[in-house]
């Protein structure tokens, strides 16, 4: 995702090229890192359905469970409820209004595009593996749907990395754009971790939801790319 061109002055031919160098090289490693994340997804999904992973998912729930507190089941219950489509996807669609407001039309379809099509996909997923869901912690209302991938997981995962990779270009001073990414994987993280720590999903089903959701932002990203080149006669 390369929106700059919207809001920066013309760059000198020099600078344009080597800033298109630069993005097509790093979307090139995404999607070498695409295609690895969704192998690994294929074989983490006929361990799942094999029942490889019992092992692995019962260890990680006793190690998160053994955090368990109160101060920490409210955060927890409150990273859930804040990172959850519920909220997420109001809060993107505000969000893509106040890309359009400010002009950043590309910016505005591509963090609709990405939650729109992740929440499809998410469905898609769900229905096609059927995985039930383990006991909820904490007497934590356990959602109807199924269990593999996390929604919450993959949805956060969408959401954040895409609004930090919308958002990095276009900060005042670029020294803070680390900062920004570190907190997007952070908050990505901890909404997968609270799923897990919740008892409403399985560790695999997280893993799975931010593999799913890696794989989706690439395809986006690609998608952007493919359709910015066409647009300006660079392909």
């Amino acid at each position: 995702m390369e929106p700059a061109t919207e809001v920066e002055a013309p760059a000198q031919p020099q600078a344009v090229k080597r800033s298109e160098r630069f993005v097509g090289l790093a979307l090139l490693g995404g999607i070498i890192a695409a295609v690895i994340v969704l192998a690994l997804l294929s074989w983490l999904a006929h361990e799942m359905l094999e029942g490889e992973t019992v092992a692995f998912d019962d260890a990680v729930r006793g190690a998160v469970h053994l955090l368990a507190g109160t101060g920490m089941t409210r955060f927890m219950r409150g990273v859930s409820f804040v990172g959850g489509p519920t909220v997420l996807a109001p809060v993107g669609g505000l969000v893509a209004i106040w890309f359009f407001s400010k002009g950043w039309y590309r910016a505005a379809v591509l963090m609709a595009i990405t939650l729109v099509g992740g929440a499809l996909l998410d469905s898609v997923l769900k229905s096609g593996f059927h995985r039930a869901r383990p006991a909820a912690f904490f007497e934590y209302p356990l959602p109807t749907s199924y269990s593999f991938p996390s929604g919450h997981a993959m949805f956060g995962f969408c959401f954040f990395t895409v609004l930090a990779a919308l958002l990095s270009p276009r900060l005042r001073y670029p020294s803070r754009r680390p900062a920004l990414w570190i907190c997007a994987v952070i908050a990505a993280f901890l909404v997968g971790l609270s799923r897990v720590y919740l008892g409403v999903h399985y560790p695999s089903d997280v893993v799975a939801g931010w593999g799913a959701g890696f794989v989706w932002v690439v395809i986006v990203a690609f998608g952007d790319r493919v359709a910015h080149r066409i647009k300006h006669g660079l392909a």
